[in-house]
């Protein structure tokens, strides 16, 4: 667990303050209006998505391109293009997104806290599936859930960053576990009339 947070740590160390800035306001938006704001927090959770799965593969990307490697401009544009590709992406269709989110989130999981390895990978994408399915048939909860989490999830990471002080070995997941805990109760309470 100490390698995985020291991983996730390190994947947005180099991120300048404006952009963890802007990944929090976005986080903290999301967590308490996604069910409100529908296609905008579908816009936001796929642009998130596109944004981290691009830091990802910059080293790959880094590898196979030097150019892009040396160019500071490029290490900043790559993830906003790929967060803006899959959030235009994510913005049309609502029910495909919102499977599509639970899929990514369920996936995200997988992947930062029990490897890579392919049974992992295929038990993973099974959990994923169930979920994005079961999503669907319930559109309003899942939509506050999953906007809560993915809105925690963005505003722990941003916050653990922009205050190094803070020790990510405690406050990770229970940061997590109270934002969207916070999220789904202040969106369900506030959403009650809105369908």
């Amino acid at each position: 667990m100490e390698n995985i947070l020291e991983e996730i740590k390190t994947q947005f160390r180099g991120m300048p303050l404006f952009e963890l800035l802007i990944m929090a306001a976005l986080g903290l938006a999301l967590m308490l209006f996604g069910y409100r704001v529908k296609k905008l927090a579908f816009f936001i959770i796929w642009f998130l998505i596109g944004y981290n799965l691009m830091m990802f593969l910059m080293p790959v990307i880094n590898n196979m391109v030097p150019q892009i490697a040396g160019s500071e401009l490029y290490q900043i544009l790559l993830p906003i293009a790929g967060g803006l590709l899959l959030a235009l992406l994510g913005f049309s269709i609502e029910k495909v997104c919102l499977a599509g989110i639970c899929f990514f989130l369920v996936m995200m999981i997988t992947v930062q806290y029990f490897g890579t390895s392919i049974p992992t990978l295929a038990i993973g994408a099974i959990i994923g599936v169930v979920a994005g399915a079961a999503a669907t048939t319930l559109m309003k909860p899942a939509i506050i859930i999953a906007t809560a989490l993915a809105g925690a999830y963005a505003l722990t990471v941003a916050l653990l960053n922009i205050f190094p002080v803070l020790d990510e070995q405690i406050l990770y997941f229970p940061l997590i576990g109270a934002f969207a805990l916070l999220g789904t109760i202040f969106q369900f309470a506030t959403t009650k009339k809105v369908s």
